[in-house]
């Protein structure tokens, strides 16, 4: 790598080198938590058949995941041969407009079999530009930070992804108090998901108008950017192997509490739509205030590791009395589940970001970012509603859906164990 000193960047320069990279973040998960909210209204509109209906839906859910390693594969390339900006302004407009696309489809009595291909379509185009969104977000992120701040840089990505998140909560909790649960479900349902296009617009302009990352300028051209997808696997191999173990519990937590709760509560729990969403926002407003604040701690001592075993640790340990909570079907005690479940996996996320940017060289990380993380996310992530609707119907125990998250805790631990020090303390 070359050694040249970078020249300084004013402070207001990496904020919008921040923001630039968060609306994607914000776009996609905005996205995701919308699917899982409205996955009954989605069932009733593309495949009607009652309860049942809930397993066609979670599946295309699912199968945007299997392109997503292409995605991640694809645009990790460029980002790391071209660059990440111009990359990033690509998967931006994919993804936001894919999401509106959702939003604008005729429905099965209106367009029959038709509906449901093209809401698959959809999802695949969205869930392959989304492959290239982490990889890069993070990567422009981090390579932004200033000295000391690289934990409080890369938490961006995962408070984002929560904050859209929970504005997608606070949209459906809206929606269910202010409209019929009938016409959330006949039409409610599309306002949010049309709303993402003007959102990716105003993505693609503020990405387009920045400069390339000052590490990327000083690397770029290197020998080893030649083939960064082949360097990784060949070189990095043992450090895809080791995200792809740290995050695959997270994962599942994530999609478990936005994708697969809000429908499973109200169909086999029978809980009132208005207060699982109500829930569901107290406790993402919880994770969402606690990432920064995580990084700031991670920032101050210097260190990754304690937290990033502390949250599968939590993880192994609290999720059964969690889902106890939830599913006592009071809402109260789903308040509280969700609170449980959104704080036991918490800690890590001020630093998981950071943490794994630092263990690829800047002329591959976009590469490696995306390939780990979309690996990860497309077989623990997409597929995890499917996964549990199905133990759980296949059991008849509504705790087999915990004991999965608990085995996915207990990998987490040991690869989290395994990850060698990557803090400013150990450089």
């Amino acid at each position: 790598m070359s050694s040249t000193t970078a020249p300084p960047i004013a402070p207001s320069t990496r904020r919008k080198a921040v923001l630039a990279a968060s609306l994607g973040n914000f776009i996609e998960w905005f996205e995701y938590t919308l699917y899982g909210f409205f996955a009954a209204a989605i069932a009733m509109n593309f495949f009607p058949g009652g309860a049942s209906s809930l397993i066609p839906t979670f599946a295309v859910f699912g199968v945007a995941f299997v392109l997503r390693p292409l995605g991640a594969i694809t645009f990790g390339h460029f980002g790391d041969r071209i660059g990440r900006r111009t990359v990033l302004a690509v998967v931006i407009v994919g993804m936001s407009l894919a999401t509106f696309v959702i939003g604008a489809l005729p429905t099965y009595e209106t367009a029959g079999f038709a509906a449901p291909v093209l809401l698959l379509l959809a999802r695949a185009v969205q869930g392959f530009s989304a492959g290239g969104e982490f990889g890069g977000a993070t990567a422009f992120m981090v390579e932004y930070a200033p000295p000391g701040r690289r934990s409080f840089y890369g938490s961006w990505q995962f408070f984002t992804q929560f904050l859209g998140a929970l504005t997608a909560s606070a949209f459906g909790t809206v929606l269910s108090t202010v409209l019929s649960e009938q016409a959330v479900n006949a039409w409610g349902w599309r306002i949010p998901f049309l709303l993402t296009l003007p959102l990716g617009l105003i993505g693609l302009y503020l990405r387009l108008k920045m400069d390339e990352t000052p590490e990327f300028q000083r690397d770029a051209g290197t020998a080893e950017s030649a083939a960064p997808l082949l360097v990784t696997v060949r070189e990095h191999g043992r450090s895809v192997l080791t995200i792809i173990g740290m995050i695959i519990s997270g994962t599942t937590a994530t999609y478990l509490v936005q994708a697969f709760l809000p429908a499973y509560l109200v169909q086999s729990v029978g809980l009132p739509q208005r207060q699982v969403f109500t829930a569901m926002l107290i406790g993402l407003a919880l994770l969402v205030g606690s990432v920064p604040l995580w990084a700031l701690l991670a920032d101050r001592c210097g260190r990754h590791k304690p937290f990033l075993v502390a949250s599968p640790l939590a993880t192994a340990i609290g999720t059964v009395p969690a889902f106890l909570l939830l599913l006592h079907g009071s809402f109260a005690s789903t308040v509280a589940g969700y609170v449980l479940m959104t704080v036991l996996f918490s800690p890590a996320l001020g630093s998981l970001a950071t943490a794994m940017s630092d263990l690829f060289p800047t002329e591959i990380r976009y590469s490696g970012l995306s390939l780990a993380y979309g690996t990860a996310v497309s077989v623990f992530g997409g597929f995890t509603p499917l996964i549990l609707a199905s133990l759980a119907d296949t059991t008849g125990s509504h705790l087999a859906p915990a004991a999965y998250l608990t085995g996915t805790a207990v990998i987490s631990l040991t690869a989290a164990l395994l990850l060698p020090e990557t803090g400013s303390r150990a450089r």
